[in-house]
């Protein structure tokens, strides 16, 4: 039975192979819309249209719950969709909330008024769809008072990575590190606020110094996953395991694979 995972790209592997090792026996469909790839630098409305047609085609192929892991979707589609209303019995979730409730120490679900945190000053590196679109920012006010964010478009960065060039990778996280670092010098945490930065998880840490503690997503969101499902396990839906592409299936399963380092096979969505 499948829960979809969606994601613009190759990013959201990263939280589909958290979430198939802490979720072994449930079937996952991936979805990504590397055709249009990358979000980051569309506008809000492009953003949305082409997430809504994408979630609604994993509806109709028996995905009860999709997982928005792709952050600027998450960032400009999701509260717009949910806004709009799903079909009955669907659902629809994004990712920074697992990330936020590991920043603030809060318990998943705790709809307790916003309070003071241990962490003040927040790094996040994110596309800029969405640093603009301040989602994260919102979400973290509705949990926590007196938190300096200090947001860093990595512009560049998600084009690099799914090319393969992760020399040019490297070079473009320490330039966007060195940024962030002019306007906050001391940052406590950082959050990697894009599904493919975790594939450069090390050099964003070393950029950053070893007391600057780094947050990325995949094993947060498989966490969440999991215990959402085990509080609503009807959310599971039908159909078997399979890779989804809007682009060329025969190019993103190379990449994909060389993501995963095991053989991966994507169809033509």
């Amino acid at each position: 039975m499948a829960v979809g995972i969606f994601d613009s790209g190759l990013g959201g592997l990263t939280v589909l192979d958290a979430a198939q090792k802490r979720l072994p026996d449930v079937d996952f469909l991936y979805y990504g819309d590397n055709g249009h790839a990358p979000y980051g630098v569309r506008d809000a409305e492009d953003i949305y249209q082409l997430t809504y047609k994408a979630v609604n085609d994993m509806w109709e192929r028996g995905c009860d719950l999709v997982i928005l892991a792709c952050n600027t979707a998450s960032a400009a589609a999701l509260r717009r969709m949910q806004e709009a209303g799903v079909p009955e019995g669907k659902r629809v979730l994004g990712v920074f909330v697992p990330l936020i409730e590991a920043l603030t120490e809060r318990e998943w679900g705790d709809n307790s008024p916003p309070r003071e945190v241990e962490t003040k000053h927040v790094a996040l590196f994110a596309t800029p769809a969405t640093v603009a679109s301040r989602a994260f920012q919102r979400e973290l006010a509705f949990r926590a008072i007196g938190v300096d964010v200090e947001a860093q478009s990595c512009g560049g960065l998600v084009d690099a990575i799914e090319d393969g060039d992760m020399i040019l990778a490297d070079a473009l996280v320490k330039s966007h590190v060195d940024a962030l670092l002019r306007k906050m010098p001391n940052p406590q945490a950082a959050i990697l606020g894009c599904t493919h930065y975790p594939l450069m998880e090390d050099a964003f840490q070393a950029a950053l110094g070893p007391k600057v503690k780094v947050f990325s997503q995949g094993a947060l969101v498989a966490e969440s996953l999991a215990d959402y499902l085990t509080r609503h396990p009807q959310m599971l839906g039908t159909g078997g395991s399979a890779y989804l592409t809007t682009g060329d299936a025969n190019r993103v399963s190379t990449r994909a694979t060389q993501f995963l380092r095991r053989e991966i096979t994507f169809q033509a969505a």
